[in-house]
């Protein structure tokens, strides 16, 4: 399929349909980040609304560039910034309040470019797993995360504390069927696998040289049924038997990695 038909595809019937892109944002309310690395790349991000920044002097000292002038800065002390935060959290002097991401939709980020994958996350709802597969996304250059809208953690502190700042320069698209954004996917070029640890073929075995979708399944309970149906391939990695499985964002890591390095 060329690449102007993929984007037509992309933007056919499910694109643009009702819902398709969820709510649009994680959560209506404000979100507080902590921690040099999500702080940093919030500041830096353009699309990110921010409110106010609650800061130690060397919190401030920290950050890479300036901040404009007329930033709301609160200058703070270590044990009030802890109370604005998760208990124990690692806040390395910095609190930002800030407005959520606006969403994105499916056919802006999946562009059927076959050295960016498509990572589709089935009931993931740990926001440190969450982030850490957004963190091995930017990594490895993927395309975007998709999640079902019910059924995914909301942007958080902790969560964009296990991304690293990769919440900011990720997309996360965010659809109310997430069997029906695998149907765009199908009709825009790609080859959906799903990663199950039953499954026969290898992940080396399954990949093809275009387009992919990597479909990720909850730990435990793994892909739901009628998500598996909508796989074209189930591969499983290659992992020892004196293990039974690994965690869903390591799994997506070597995924990754496979996916980037396929001949």
């Amino acid at each position: 399929m060329a690449k102007g038909e993929k984007k037509r595809a992309l933007r056919g019937r499910a694109g643009r349909m009702k819902g398709g892109r969820g709510s649009g944002r994680a959560t209506s309310s404000h979100v507080r980040l902590w921690g040099r690395h999500p702080v940093e790349a919030a500041l830096k991000n353009p699309n990110r609304k921010h409110r106010k920044l609650w800061a130690t002097r060397e919190g401030i000292e920290s950050l890479d560039g300036e901040l404009p002038q007329d930033f709301p800065i609160e200058y703070a002390e270590v044990t009030d910034l802890a109370r604005l935060v998760a208990k124990d959290a690692p806040h390395q002097g910095l609190v930002l309040e800030c407005e959520p991401l606006d969403g994105t939709f499916l056919d802006e980020v999946a562009t059927g470019d076959p050295s960016r994958p498509v990572i589709l996350l089935d009931q993931v709802t740990d926001p440190h797993n969450v982030g850490a597969i957004l963190r091995s996304a930017a990594a490895f250059n993927a395309a975007c995360i998709v999640t079902q809208d019910r059924h995914a953690p909301p942007e958080s502190g902790v969560l964009a504390k296990s991304a690293s700042g990769a919440l900011e320069t990720v997309p996360w698209v965010r659809v109310v069927n997430l069997a029906r954004a695998m149907d765009e996917l199908a009709e825009a070029g790609y080859w959906r696998i799903g990663l199950a640890g039953e499954a026969e073929a290898t992940l080396a075995d399954a990949l093809p040289v275009g387009p992919v979708a990597l479909v990720m399944g909850a730990e435990g309970p793994g892909m739901r049924h009628n998500i598996s149906q909508h796989c074209d391939a189930l591969a499983r990695l290659p992992i020892s038997s004196a293990i039974e499985s690994l965690n869903v964002s390591n799994a997506t890591a070597i995924a990754l990695y496979a996916t980037s390095t396929r001949s």
